[in-house]
């Protein structure tokens, strides 16, 4: 009996090949996507639905199981971190790896600048809230909140699309430059972790690095299929009860 490739390759490499060939050659900002980029996101949203912890050798953690982790040297930074992240593989095109999160840890409100992006939960569960960026149209009666002068051009208007919660028999999440770009990912009753990929990676000399906010104010706006709600965010420092540890990948190689 012979064996088909896709049958001796682990999923964990079929994800890795199929997010090249996919962010290969990705849209740009505003640009509408061929039908060539919807065909292979849509192959890779589904290998993706497939995978779990055991394809990628993840035990799931108890409340009390101590993650291991390097903290940066900052002084208020005591203990295990509360998020490590395990790097899977990096191309110029795409990043991969795995984000586990301690029970009632968070990663805090942030962008992705010009980035597309897949979540994946492989144990526990998280709940995402999602946000967009809006450009202020003249004469937009909306109202930006009192804040100093040297405040204000940290102040982003922005729209709460959705708020969800995912275990690992949920779909992926998905995030595109122009749509669910902005998001916070909370673990819910015990720890959690997800497979991420970001296309591009994060890059701070291409201006894609990540920014942190808070939420100040709501207002609800009705629309025609649910009720999403206008925000103002601030542009802030990373909270500095948030920081991110690294642990060894256990899971099979990637080649590309």
């Amino acid at each position: 009996m012979f064996l088909k490739d896709h049958d001796m390759t682990s999923i964990v490499q079929r994800i890795a090949r199929q997010a090249l060939v996919t962010f290969r050659s990705p849209p740009r900002v505003g640009e509408e996507a061929a039908k060539s980029f919807l065909e292979n996101h849509s192959k890779l949203k589904s290998l993706m639905t497939e995978v779990r912890a055991a394809d990628l050798k993840l035990v799931p953690r108890r409340a009390d199981d101590s993650s291991p982790g390097v903290p940066p040297p900052l002084p208020y930074h005591h203990g295990a971190p509360p998020v490590t992240y395990m790097h899977i593989c990096e191309t110029d095109h795409f990043s991969m790896g795995v984000f586990l999160l301690k029970s009632g840890a968070s990663i805090p409100l942030h962008d992705h600048p010009g980035m597309h992006g897949m979540l994946k939960v492989m144990y526990g569960k998280v709940r995402i809230s999602c946000f967009d960026r809006l450009e202020r149209p003249a004469g937009s009666p909306q109202v930006a909140p009192p804040l100093p002068p040297a405040q204000m051009d940290a102040l982003r208007r922005s729209m709460l699309r959705s708020t969800g919660e995912y275990t690992e028999e949920s779909g992926p999440c998905v995030l595109s430059p122009d749509r669910d770009n902005l998001h916070q990912i909370d673990a819910v009753d015990g720890p959690t972790a997800f497979m991420d990929i970001l296309a591009p990676p994060y890059d701070p000399d291409d201006g894609r690095d990540c920014h942190y906010y808070k939420v100040l104010t709501e207002a609800e706006v009705k629309n025609t299929e649910q009720k999403e709600k206008e925000v103002w965010l601030m542009e802030i420092s990373q909270p500095p009860d948030f920081w991110c540890g690294g642990e060894p990948y256990p899971g099979p190689e990637v080649r590309l």
